[in-house]
Order: structure tokens, then sequence, then C-alpha cells
């Protein structure tokens, strides 16, 4: 059962992590917390022992009352962050075989990384090694058909207005067999997507 105490620590922690530019393995790395645990206690399904909370307070530089303060802050503080992409704006970027534009390059630590992607693979070997990043994604189609392709599921046809969330960790490829295609792809974190 999740508790509101649980889920501002795990939040509180997420954010600490985050401002850092640190992964979950990077934190475990620091402070000897396995992954399993810390991803649960960020997501509010598990508490820390005392001696974890202060493993982990060593690692991200804080100490208790640091985290109690930035406890209260998850629940509060709004970032007031904005940006703003144009039609035909945003440098370029890669998702496998695809091309597209990146919104909101602007912004650092992002919580959500947004991706107009155009899709011209039409085949896997067209599309090279599947796709893989931490965190999750979303993909919805805006125009055209395509096929989501992952290491864990049969392929799944996607018409417009379809979607799909999914574990980005696990690798995927969106094909487009019958072009045009284009899908808005929306992945947690700092992704990489590339140029």
């Amino acid at each position: 059962m999740r508790s509101r105490m649980s889920d501002r620590t795990g939040a509180a922690i997420r954010k600490l992590r985050l401002a850092r530019g640190w992964s979950l393995a990077v934190l475990s790395d620091q402070s000897g917390v396995p992954i399993s645990t810390l991803s649960r206690v960020e997501l509010g399904q598990n508490a820390l022992n005392y001696d974890k909370l202060v493993r982990l307070c060593r690692a991200l530089e804080v100490d208790l009352e640091g985290l109690v303060t930035r406890e209260a802050e998850t629940s509060v503080a709004a970032s007031g962050r904005r940006s703003v992409t144009r039609a035909g704006e945003g440098p370029g970027a890669r998702a496998g075989g695809n091309t597209g534009r990146r919104s909101a390059s602007d912004l650092l630590s992002k919580g959500l990384s947004p991706l107009l992607l155009d899709v011209t693979a039409r085949t896997l070997e067209a599309h090279g090694p599947l796709a893989v990043h931490e965190g999750e994604a979303y993909a919805f189609v805006v125009a055209g058909e395509v096929e989501f392709h992952s290491h864990l599921y049969a392929p799944l046809p996607l018409t417009v207005g379809d979607s799909v969330y999914f574990d980005a960790g696990a690798g995927y490829a969106l094909l487009a067999p019958d072009l045009p295609a284009r899908v808005l792809l929306i992945a947690s974190g700092e992704t990489a997507f590339g140029p």
C-alpha cells in the first residue's frame, strides 16, 4: 500500500537525482542501494529503512532535513518553464532509422523529451538496431500507419489516432510499410535521440 510520505520521499529523491543528471544506475553506484529499490521508492511503492535513507542522503549530498524540505517542495512549486517550437523549427534528430524534429530542445533537465518523427523505415533491416533508452515512452500516430516492434511483443499495427505507451529500455522500432507516416514520440527524461 502506498503512503503519501513514501510518495513524497520518492519524488524528492527523484528530483535530487535528476537535478544532478544521474540515472538510477548512477545513484545506485553512488549510494549502494539497489536499482530495483530506488525505482520502487521513486514510484512511492516502497519506503526506505534508516540505513538506506542515510546512504542516499550522503550520495545526493543532502542531510535528512534537506530531504524533508525537498519533500515539501515536490508537492507545491511550479517551475514556470516553457518552450515554444514553431512548425518546421527544432533541431533534427534520429530515432532508429527514422528522422524527426525535437521540441523544447532549449530546456535542460526535462522530464519529457518530445520528438515529431517522420517514419521512413519500411523494414527492420532499414531501421537498423532497435532504439533503446532509459525510461518510458509514448507514441501517438499523427499521420499514416505504423508498426510498433519491440523485443517483448509481437508487431503492433497502429493507425491515425492510435497510441502506445511502453518501456523504452526494452528496445523498439517504428516502421511504416506504406509510407508516409508521422508519429509524436514522447520519452521520459533526457533521452538519447541522436542528431
